[in-house]
Formats: structure tokens, sequence, C-alpha cells
């Protein structure tokens, strides 16, 4: 049986505490990438009680992507946003979503994120990276974006941090590790980037702005 909202509601301001819960519950994150940063962060922000989510990506659910996204063997096929959503609602049933399944553009990046308070980069492929990051940064005045560079291989995890660009840009990773043919991406690290992502949205949003 699902619990009701109210005591969902009720059971992570015990958590949390009341002020920081209304916080979390008032406020709106884009996700920009569904893959194995974007599907764990979106994962991580609606057990946290983030009121709206709006999830992008153009892509499809794929047997390679089991290996550390959070879809199921039975959603191969299925675009990811739709597919994304389906199983956040298992977990955060009352969690606003919203989503577009389609790739973001300099033209429609300000209007498509534009009702959002903060904006998580997750792209695989650079050019969406860079496109993303130039137009928020550049376009987007007063919108926080926190990226992510550098989660590839079997590094150390303790090399995985949040820095601190500008005021409203953070970029969370190693910096360093690229996927190649001797290098990959292995579920655990890849998470734990999305962590230090998901992390810095809740405290961005609870007023802390240091990384």
């Amino acid at each position: 049986m699902i619990p009701t909202k109210a005591d969902m509601y009720k059971a992570l301001e015990e958590r949390h505490g009341k002020e920081l819960q209304k916080k979390f519950a008032s406020a709106s994150v884009a996700v920009c990438g569904l893959g194995g940063l974007g599907s764990h962060i979106a994962f991580a922000l609606a057990r946290a009680g983030i009121g709206r989510l709006l999830l992008i990506d153009f892509d499809r659910v794929d047997i390679t992507n089991l290996n550390r996204q959070q879809y199921k063997a039975d959603q191969i096929g299925l675009d990811k946003t739709e597919a994304l959503k389906e199983n956040l609602k298992e977990a955060a049933p009352y969690v606003q979503i919203k989503t577009y399944c389609k790739k973001l553009t300099e033209k429609n990046i300000p209007e498509l994120l534009d009702e959002t308070d903060i904006i998580c980069e997750a792209f695989d492929d650079p050019e969406c990276k860079a496109v993303l990051t130039d137009t928020v940064l550049n376009r987007m005045k007063g919108k926080y974006l926190v990226a992510a560079s550098g989660m590839a291989g079997l590094g150390s995890g303790n090399i995985i941090c949040t820095r601190k660009i500008t005021e409203n840009f953070y970029l969370c990773g190693d910096g360093v590790s690229e996927v190649s043919e001797e290098m990959g991406l292995f579920s655990a690290r890849v998470m734990l980037c999305a962590a230090h992502q998901a992390h810095i949205v809740l405290r961005i949003l609870a007023g802390e702005h240091d990384a």
C-alpha cells in the first residue's frame, strides 16, 4: 500500500527538518541527460523530496545502459524520459515530473529551463555539455549550473570532488579521466559523481553555497 502524500511529507520533515524540507518541496530542478549521471541525480533528488523535476533527454534505453543507469531490462527501447519517470514514481510517487524528449540547443535551452532554480548538466557528449554550459552561463544569469567532468575508469573515488568555479557554477568529478577504449564507465564511480551533483543541489537550496 502506497503511503499518502501527507505521510510521506511528514516522514521527510522528520528526517530533514520542517524548514529545510519546505525549501526542497518548493524547488524546481532540471536534469539534462538521463544516463549514468542524470538517472542517479534524479533519484537522489526525488528521494530528498524535491518538489518538481524537469527531465530532458532524446535517447532511448539500450542494453548497454543497464550496467550503470537507473533502468530495467524490460524498459529497453523506451524513451529514457518516460522510463525514468516511471521508475521515479515508484520511489517518490508525489514528485511532480515534467519531461522533454528532445535535444537541447542554444535556441531552446532558455525557454525550456526558464522555470527551474538549478540546472544539472549530465551529458555524455562533450558538444552537448558545452552547449548547455555556455548557454546557461552566458544567457541565463542567476541560474545555478551543476556540471560534471571526469568519472571514468577505476581510479580512486576519493579524488572525485565538487569545485565552485564561479558564484553560480559548480563542477563535480575528478576533472581528468575520460572515456576511451581502455577506460570505460563503471557504475560505482559514476554514482559517486552523481551523488556529488545531487548533494550540492541540496546544499544550494539549503543556503550553503560553498563547495
